[in-house]
């Protein structure tokens, strides 16, 4: 099963998604890209996984260009924000999902909430995605 999930800068959020995905499944293939990639994965981001194991440090924002040839079972967007625009996908896909999340990068006030802030959206896309995993992938393909 393939998996492609999209934000706008593939720093945070879709970063998160992937790694917690193939955490849960190693025979997910599984992609995040953005609209507009950054130049590097948030170095919050990689700090608060790997609290949880998961190791971000390895990986690098792409841009969804890159995937426009492949097919995927599921494009998934995780921008959430009133201000965001979702990117779309015109690549072959079999079913689109839009699971949102607040973007961490945004945090504002001290070092301590910026990264409780990171935690908090980090936990929500485990959550979220957890689910999304027991019930699309272990119920539907298992």
């Amino acid at each position: 099963m393939k998996i492609l999930i999209l934000c706008t800068g593939n720093s945070c959020r879709s970063q998160m998604a992937e790694g917690f995905l193939k955490a849960f499944d190693q025979n997910l293939v599984v992609h995040s890209a953005g609209t507009k990639p950054s130049k590097q994965v948030h170095p919050n981001a990689i700090k608060v996984m790997a609290e949880l194991g998961v190791d971000l440090s390895k990986n690098h924002p792409k841009s969804v260009d890159v995937f426009l040839q492949d097919t995927f079972d599921y494009v998934i967007t995780v921008c959430g924000g009133a201000k965001e625009n979702c990117p779309t996908f015109f690549g072959k896909v079999k079913q689109r999902l839009h699971i949102g999340f607040e973007d961490p990068d945004e945090a504002t006030g001290t070092e301590e909430e910026i990264m409780a802030a990171f935690k908090r959206i980090r936990d929500e896309i485990l959550r979220d995605f957890f689910r999304f995993w027991r019930k699309e992938i272990v119920t539907n393909y298992e």
